[in-house]
C-alpha cells in the first residue's frame, strides 16, 4: 500500500531529501510524479529538479503529445490531453533509453503551451545525469503501451490537493493560455475532469501519495 506524506506548497524539502536519496549509486534512477490535471505536478516536479540540479533533469511526459494536426486528422482535438492523444510508445521508447545511457546526450521533447505543439530536441539529458524526474499524467495506467511505464520508473509518486482549489486552477490555467473564462470552465469540469477520474483510479500503484496544502496566508487585522 502506498505511504502518504502531507506537504505545504512552499516547503519541498520533504520531497526534495527524498529525491535525493535516489541519487547515487551504480546507475540512472527515473523518478515519476503523477496526478490529476492542475494538481501541481509540473510546478513541484520542476522544483524537485531544480533543487538537485545537476544532479537531476526534468524531462515532462507532455512532449508527447500529439500534434494539432494529427488530432484533427483523427478527430481527438476537443480531447485533447486525454490517454488516447499522446504517443504513448514514444514516451516508452525514451524511458527505456534513459534507463540505460550510453555515452551520448539523449535528447527527449518539450512541450511548448503557446505554441500548443511539442518541440523536439529540446531537452538535452547527459550520460552522466544520475536522476531523471518526469510528470505527467498517466504513468501509472495500466493499458496499453502505458502499461510498461511503471516498471521503468524506480519510484512514483501520486500527488493530490483540495478538490476546489484544483479546479480553480485549472480553469485559471486554460483563460491564461486563451480560453475564454465560461469555456476554460467548461474544460476543467468536462474533458478534464474525465481524465482526472482515470488518473485516480491508478492512485494506488504509486509508491508514495503527496497531499498538497496550500499555504496558509495571515488574515489582516
Amino acid at each position: 500500500m502506498a505511504a502518504r506524506v502531507e506537504v505545504v506548497e512552499d516547503d519541498l524539502a520533504p520531497l526534495i531529501d527524498r529525491a535525493r536519496r535516489l541519487v547515487g549509486g551504480h546507475r540512472r534512477r527515473l523518478l515519476g510524479l503523477t496526478g490529476a490535471p492542475g494538481v501541481g505536478k509540473s510546478a513541484v516536479a520542476g522544483a524537485v529538479a531544480a533543487a538537485l540540479a545537476p544532479a537531476a533533469v526534468l524531462v515532462p511526459m507532455d512532449g508527447f503529445h500529439l500534434a494539432e494536426a494529427e488530432l484533427h486528422r483523427l478527430g481527438r482535438h476537443d480531447r485533447k490531453g486525454a490517454v488516447d492523444t499522446f504517443d504513448a510508445a514514444g514516451y516508452v521508447a525514451l524511458l527505456r533509453r534513459l534507463c540505460s545511457p550510453g555515452p551520448d546526450v539523449v535528447y527527449a521533447p518539450r512541450f511548448d503551451r503557446h505554441l500548443e505543439e511539442a518541440i523536439a530536441g529540446a531537452i538535452p539529458v547527459g550520460p552522466d545525469v544520475p536522476l531523471v524526474v518526469t510528470e505527467g499524467n498517466y504513468l501509472l495506467v495500466d493499458d496499453g503501451p502505458w502499461a510498461a511505464v511503471r516498471g521503468l520508473l524506480d519510484e512514483v509518486w501520486y500527488l493530490q490537493t483540495d478538490e476546489a482549489l484544483r479546479l480553480a486552477r485549472l480553469t485559471d490555467r486554460h483563460v491564461a493560455h486563451g480560453r475564454a473564462p465560461e469555456v476554460a470552465a467548461d474544460r476543467a469540469r468536462g474533458t478534464d475532469q474525465r481524465n482526472a477520474d482515470l488518473i485516480a483510479t491508478t492512485r494506488e500503484r504509486a509508491d508514495l501519495i503527496v497531499c498538497l496544502r496550500p499555504v496558509s496566508r495571515p488574515r489582516s487585522a
